[in-house]
């Protein structure tokens, strides 16, 4: 890769290959957005699926998973709580972490991928002050790679979708196309 100059004369060092990756993906993505057009707003292209992998909740409103198939793959990830398959909320902070990235384990399975994939993470917990240091240590615990963790951004909010929720996290990853 080689370095460029920007229209002021700035030059600007090779990007980390996920940087670049991400933003040529997010391009990418709001070039084809435009072109879409309004008509096809209420139909998914043929490049999206949307799933509900098995080892997850069956959610009625929502989808756990949607991938857009392109040059890259895009998937996104909904907001995962600490609730197993079989819809039992974990009891405690720690066990609700452990579950919520157990739940974005399997999501990210169902598409071939892993925490390695993973671009960007948003975090909601409902007391920072008590479970941050906590929610850290497990999810490091699924991040061995230090030298490429994702963006993230760690919210308190004053509650979820229900009262028994602790933490949500929904996650962005990039993986290859499909063929």
């Amino acid at each position: 890769m080689t370095s460029d100059t920007d229209v002021c004369g700035a030059s600007h060092e090779p990007v980390a290959s996920r940087r670049e990756f991400v933003a040529a993906v997010t391009v990418a993505a709001a070039g084809g957005a435009v072109a879409a057009g309004a008509a096809q707003a209420q139909t998914p292209a043929p490049n999206l699926r949307f799933s509900n992998p098995p080892g997850m909740t069956k959610p009625a409103a929502y989808s756990h998973v949607v991938e857009v198939n392109g040059p890259h793959r895009i998937v996104y990830l909904a907001g995962q709580t600490g609730v197993d398959a079989s819809g039992k909320v974990a009891q405690g902070f720690r066990a609700q972490a452990v579950q919520v990235m157990e739940n974005i384990k399997t999501a990210l399975a169902s598409v071939g991928g892993d925490f390695d994939h993973i671009v960007k993470l948003t975090s909601y917990l409902t007391d920072l002050e008590a479970n941050a240091d906590v929610f850290r240590e497990v999810r490091a615990s699924y991040f061995p790679n230090k030298a490429a963790l994702p963006a993230s951004t760690l919210l308190q909010i004053s509650r979820l979708a229900s009262p028994s929720y602790l933490l949500e996290v929904e996650a962005v990853a990039i993986l290859a196309p499909r063929a």
